[in-house]
């Protein structure tokens, strides 16, 4: 047990999962939405099974600090926000089983999970797997992830007022995320490898006439500087192999995402970007299938909305199986 805000908060232990039942809803994927939606539907006594690969937590267990979700005036660790996440989930019985899913399948009401440990059946699914952003070619870019390099300015623009940024992009997110952050950074430098940006006319002159931005047209990054932190950028000019150096300490990554959707390509609607396309109840065009967070079709990629996701997912689905 432990006290949390005067409270006292009891997480249940993880047991190991019984995969010759069939669950009442199968989560894959432990990030927000996943482990939100556990928390509901646990809480709803609904026997619910989560399959992640990896750690859970997700994005923000990688990121170093959050400063904006709600609770926590003071920010959070995202690593100790995703154990808080975790532990309330399994508080209310919900079980967590390391293993990837390669596809999902659906049959007489019945959803099948193929995973590298076996078959798992359920009556729900709620795939919240997120996204990916694409990374850029560099040795130095996971050293410095959550140190200087970010790939969210909502997120984590405030962690760089009255510092010099770059953002690596030139497309309509990059555009975007180069706005907002000028309202934060001291100077932003705009790292595009066309010798012209891809955003929409509209945002090219918003950005280009803003006195704290500086172009870098025809240049890709290739090389992050710094020892624990992000202390420069070299970029490099892609026609003459010019190379220059750029005082920074954020570096913005906005160069696309790929959403986690292929375990489901065969079976629900998928749009143009790979996003899985569900209505306002986060319902697939499957019947029981539902999809949160990052890896639907959503305007804003934060930790609450993600929640929020979660939240209608689990109850959505908890109506769905007493309509079985």
């Amino acid at each position: 047990m432990s006290e949390l805000f005067g409270t006292t908060v009891t997480a249940t232990a993880e047991e190991r999962p019984d995969l010759n039942k069939t669950y009442d809803i199968l989560i894959v994927g432990a990030g927000p939405s996943g482990l939100t939606a556990a928390i509901y539907s646990g809480r709803s006594k609904l026997e619910t099974l989560i399959i992640e690969k990896l750690s859970p937590g997700g994005e923000i267990a990688t990121s170093e600090w959050i400063d904006n979700y709600p609770g926590f005036p003071g920010g959070i660790a995202g690593s100790e926000l995703a154990n808080l996440f975790k532990k309330q989930a399994l508080r209310f019985g919900a079980k967590i089983i390391s293993a990837e899913v390669k596809k999902v399948e659906w049959s007489d009401k019945i959803f099948t999970l193929q995973t590298d440990a076996g078959k798992i059946r359920g009556k729900a699914v709620i795939v919240s797997t997120g996204a990916d952003p694409v990374k850029l070619p560099l040795p130095e870019e996971e050293k410095f992830r959550g140190k200087g390099i970010a790939y969210c300015a909502t997120c984590d623009a405030a962690f760089f007022k009255d510092k010099p940024v770059a953002v690596i992009g030139g497309g309509d997110t990059a555009v975007h995320e180069a706005i907002y952050l000028s309202k934060f950074a001291s100077k932003l430098y705009l790292v595009h490898r066309r010798n012209e940006l891809r955003a929409v006319k509209m945002l090219q002159e918003e950005i280009l006439n803003n006195p704290k931005v500086i172009p870098e047209l025809g240049f890709v990054p290739s090389r992050v500087l710094g020892e624990k932190k992000v202390e420069g950028l070299e970029i490099e000019n892609v026609i003459t192999h010019e190379k220059k150096i750029l005082d920074v300490n954020g570096i913005f990554v906005a160069i696309g995402i790929i959403p986690n959707s292929s375990l489901v390509k065969d079976l629900a609607l998928i749009d143009e970007k790979g996003h899985i396309i569900v209505n306002s109840k986060m319902e697939t065009s499957i019947p029981g299938l539902y999809a949160a967070g990052d890896v639907r079709n959503t305007p804003l990629r934060q930790v609450v909305t993600a929640c929020g996701d979660g939240a209608i997912a689990a109850f959505q689905a908890e109506q769905y199986i007493k309509n079985l």
